[in-house]
């Protein structure tokens, strides 16, 4: 059922980005490289917005299905909508969150500028090697940053200790910040957003002429109509 669900969710996604993506240079040039780097870089981030909108769909699912269930106990063909199927969905987007936070996306982002170390052989697997030492970096980059503040802020066993525990602390806090994060820009943009649909609106739509008055226009264009035969 996991599988099913996510299998929908990612040709869902793939039609999305397909229908919206910009078309770039290197599509049309016939190089076998670079369009297996785009399709390459395509599935990735396809992934993780299946992962995404999964996320997102998660608690609604968990709600609906728990209705359903209270509103038909004895009917057996809806009791796979059970708690162990919700706790593991659960289980599998916490996961894929991070793998697709941590390691995907900069990965899809460096494979796609990456040309292959100098003087090494042109190909593949020559930018997944660029790719990787440079994910490695960035990582062994950031994890020195935290080691820093965790030093600054508390430097005793306990906070040295809890820098080990990489799973059980520091995805999930990373996890929050950037959902948190998102959320603030969320409300940031939002209100811009709707007053640059409303003035595009407005602009664009023709303002309806119901409640104006056609007997005084048509005797301001008489006057105007007077006015100028004068002139003449």
């Amino acid at each position: 059922i996991c599988a099913l669900l996510f299998a929908s969710l990612y040709i869902l996604c793939h039609f999305i980005i397909t229908h919206f993506k910009k078309h770039t240079d290197f599509t049309a040039v016939h190089d076998d490289e670079d369009a297996a780097v785009n399709r390459i870089a395509l599935g990735l981030c396809t992934f993780t917005l299946a992962v995404a909108l999964g996320a997102v769909l998660l608690l609604p699912f968990s709600i609906i299905s728990n209705e359903v269930l209270l509103s038909f106990p004895q009917n057996y063909y809806i009791q796979w909508l059970n708690g162990s199927l919700i706790h593991g969905l659960w289980n599998l987007v916490f996961l894929f969150s991070n793998l697709s936070l941590v390691f995907l996306m900069p990965f899809a982002y460096f494979f796609t500028e990456s040309e292959g170390f100098a003087g090494s052989k042109k190909g593949i697997m020559a930018r997944v090697y660029e790719t990787s030492v440079v994910l490695l970096l960035l990582t062994l980059l950031v994890l020195g940053m935290v080691w820093v503040a965790s030093a600054i802020v508390g430097n005793d066993a306990a906070s040295r200790q809890s820098l080990y525990d990489l799973w059980e602390y520091y995805l999930p806090y990373l996890y929050s910040c950037i959902s948190l994060f998102g959320v603030l820009l969320l409300l940031l943009c939002t209100p811009f957003g709707l007053s640059t649909i409303f003035t595009v609106t407005g602009k664009l739509l023709v303002k309806p002429r119901l409640l104006e008055d056609l007997d005084e226009q048509l005797s301001c264009t008489r006057l105007e109509e007077a006015a100028v035969s004068r002139r003449i």
